[in-house]
């Protein structure tokens, strides 16, 4: 509603004040810490050393302690701030402004949050942990919410701020003692908002990498390598790519226009989930155009379709037969794997000369913060400091090569 003019500023600012009372109260009720989990919930399965680890309670409850002693000291200082029986006397925006860092302790709870609905949904596949976790709500005399809903409070708690204050600054007077505090306040929230979720991203760009690493590790031989004219739906769009075809997947890349020797990653094909398909020349349906000297790639969940495209015949028998080996490869791999427990790599080392080009995924900046934090989402069979390693792309400082340098190079 629009604010009605006012003749006396005393009345004014408490009139503007008084409007967002019960916001006020939400904002100390969204602020009040979650005792009830701490209490209820960890000290009860901290005594069953029978049934949790220490590795599970970290990953299902996080930091929520260290969020619980935050919440108390800031909710201390949210009712000092808060004049019950004036309430257009409160002058909360200061305390937003002194706790603004300590905010961020929310990113580390937000990015676990995931893991930690995993790890709580395998557990109540089993009924003593469902009938632990209702002991402990019932022993507490909680409300009749799951332990899920409780571990998604606090991500809701750090979502609610900034609506809340922007709520009080529509209705707080330019004037008022507070508005410019309340106002700094919002835009605090706000960036830590924004922080939360570019670590979210980050970290699950670092995530992306682990995965793509734990699946390349898999391939031991580099099978075949060529040139071919690519087509992938839905863009149908034809790219010159050099394809590198290893046991389990095929990687291909993009010539540099200017060096010969420079190619830059450009994606990779699991080939576990795809079904190689000879084209006779002429019209292709899927992609509505005339073909020759073609190959399809079409996965097996028929999702993802590829058009390859060879200059001759013979390369293209050859990218076939190429095809048919890596099956027999893997089968091979995985026959020797199940009798000796083992597979000799004999071209690991040059599969591992293509690693690195993953490490476009993640930015500078997220690297120098990776050193202060591990990630809990990763492997534990992937060592920290190699993720770190894959974590830090080469930029170049002029503006073309800013751009350019988001596709990472390597030399052939």
């Amino acid at each position: 509603a629009p604010k009605a003019p006012q003749q006396d500023p005393v009345s004014d600012s408490k009139s503007l004040y008084l409007a967002p009372k019960p916001d006020l109260g939400n904002m100390r009720e969204n602020s009040f810490p979650p005792v009830s989990v701490p209490q209820g919930y960890i000290k009860q399965c901290r005594k069953r050393t029978d049934m949790f680890t220490e590795e599970q309670l970290r990953t299902i409850f996080g930091n929520i302690e260290e969020i619980y002693r935050f919440q108390r000291k800031f909710l201390k200082g949210l009712e000092q701030k808060f004049n019950k029986e004036q309430p257009h006397l409160s002058e909360i925006g200061c305390c937003f402004l002194e706790h603004q860092t300590d905010f961020q302790i929310y990113s580390e709870y937000c990015n676990n949050h995931p893991n930690a609905c995993i790890q709580l949904s395998k557990l109540m596949k089993v009924n003593k942990y469902v009938f632990f976790f209702e002991a402990c709500r019932l022993l507490q005399k909680m409300i009749d919410i799951s332990l899920d809903g409780f571990l998604l409070t606090p991500v809701q708690k750090i979502c609610k701020y900034p609506l809340q204050l922007a709520e009080l600054l529509k209705y707080t007077n330019p004037q008022h003692r507070d508005y410019k505090d309340v106002e700094a306040a919002l835009n605090a929230m706000k960036n830590v908002a924004r922080l939360i979720n570019e670590r979210k991203r980050r970290l699950e760009n670092i995530d992306k990498i682990a995965q793509w690493q734990t699946a390349c590790v898999r391939s031991s031989e580099l099978i075949f390598s060529g040139e071919l004219t690519k087509l992938s739906l839905p863009q149908a769009k034809s790219q010159q790519r050099m394809f590198f075809l290893f046991d389990h997947q095929m990687v291909y890349c993009k010539k540099d226009l200017l060096r010969r020797d420079m190619l830059y990653y450009k994606g990779r094909i699991d080939m576990d989930h795809m079904e190689v398909i000879d084209l006779e020349d002429g019209k292709e349906k899927d992609f509505n155009i005339s073909v020759k000297n073609a190959l399809k790639l079409r996965s097996l969940a028929g999702d993802e379709v590829h058009l390859l495209c060879a200059k001759k015949p013979e390369q293209k028998e050859r990218w076939l037969r190429a095809f048919t080996d890596e099956r027999r490869q893997v089968q091979q791999d995985r026959e020797t794997e199940g009798s000796s427990g083992s597979v000799n790599r004999p071209d690991q080392a040059t599969f591992n000369d293509l690693l690195f080009v993953f490490s476009s995924a993640v930015s500078r900046p997220y690297y120098d913060f990776l050193l202060r934090q591990k990630h809990p989402s990763l492997p534990s069979a992937l060592p920290q400091q190699q993720v770190f390693m894959l974590a830090e792309p080469k930029r170049k400082t002029s503006t073309f090569w800013h751009n350019i340098g988001r596709l990472t190079p390597f030399k052939k």
